[in-house]
């Protein structure tokens, strides 16, 4: 049995497609039914539409990739009026991610989501914090402590906060965002990184730095999970890397309630599926009925 249950929300198996990894679904179900996953994380959405960073968005590195897309996205109006009728007859549980430059950006965004029929929201406090001199909501806990208080007393939805590994204690994060009343978390965000084109002589990217992800932030985000996962009392969603059955398998060992997967989707468009099954025949082999038992197994 792949059943979770996150936030009073029954997930029919653990595998989530992570957000800005999938679109908002539609495209997958070229290569299958999408609603055989446990749910969707949309891509990345701001309150006003944006056209995402100019230059090189996408660059492979020796076990990930780097991405500076820049939350390219339709808006909140633009999202509910398009993409939520169609991401409600995929068959699964839709995760909206929100983003923001202000608080009063994520605050409004939030508000217009509350009268539609989504599950649940994903906080994403990676974003630049406009008003803080560009430094992310999810840096100091105190400033994410801000963001995540307001949005909880404006949301009629499950609220998930998903967690930068560039925090300055990723402990004190989780701690911090549950204390002002984060329902659930997911982590890792992408890890800070960068590559140079050495015959330009300068950075790939135009924004210099980009999102690291992949199989080389596998033992970060594991490590992450373990520590968030034994230091609250909240549902974790871990991601990071992962890229079979077995990964995910590893990730709910050290805590994870379910799991999330990203770049592997680009790796492999059938990921989903493939993963869901070989967590199943993990569970049959070891003579598990419940994956529920093996929640934090791993811990010490």
């Amino acid at each position: 049995m792949l059943k979770v249950n996150i936030n009073g929300l029954e997930f029919k198996n653990p595998v989530i497609a992570a957000s800005g990894t999938f679109g908002f679904g539609e495209e997958y179900n070229n290569f299958y039914d999408v609603g055989i996953l446990g749910g969707i994380s949309s891509k990345g959405l701001t309150l006003n539409p944006r056209q995402g960073n100019e230059g090189l968005r996408v660059y492979e590195t020796g076990a990930g990739m780097l991405n500076s897309v820049g939350l390219q996205n339709p808006g909140i109006d633009g999202f509910i009026e398009k993409e939520i009728p169609k991401m409600m007859t995929l068959g699964t549980n839709v995760i909206v991610n929100v983003g923001g430059a202000t608080i009063e950006e994520y605050e409004e965004a939030v508000e217009k989501l509350n009268n539609t029929d989504i599950h649940m929201i994903e906080l994403n406090i990676s974003c630049p914090n406009v008003k803080s001199g560009g430094m992310a909501f999810g840096v100091k806990s105190s400033v994410a402590y801000e963001v995540v208080s307001k949005i909880k007393k404006i949301t009629n939805k499950p609220l998930m906060v998903k967690l930068s590994p560039n925090a300055e204690d990723i402990v004190e994060m989780a701690y911090k965002c549950c204390e002002a009343g984060a329902d659930s978390l997911s982590l890792i965000n992408t890890l800070k990184g960068m590559a140079v084109d050495i015959y330009k002589r300068k950075p790939i990217f135009n924004n210099v730095f980009a999102g690291l992800s992949g199989p080389a932030v596998k033992p970060i985000a594991l490590r992450m999970v373990y520590e968030v996962s034994k230091a609250v009392n909240v549902p974790v969603v871990g991601l990071g890397g992962i890229m079979n059955g077995r990964d995910a398998i590893e990730f709910m060992m050290v805590g994870a309630s379910a799991v999330q997967i990203g770049t592997v989707n680009f790796v492999n468009p059938l990921a989903g599926p493939e993963i869901i099954k070989e967590m199943e025949e993990f569970l049959s082999s070891q003579g598990i009925k419940d994956i529920n038992e093996i929640i934090g197994v791993a811990r010490l």
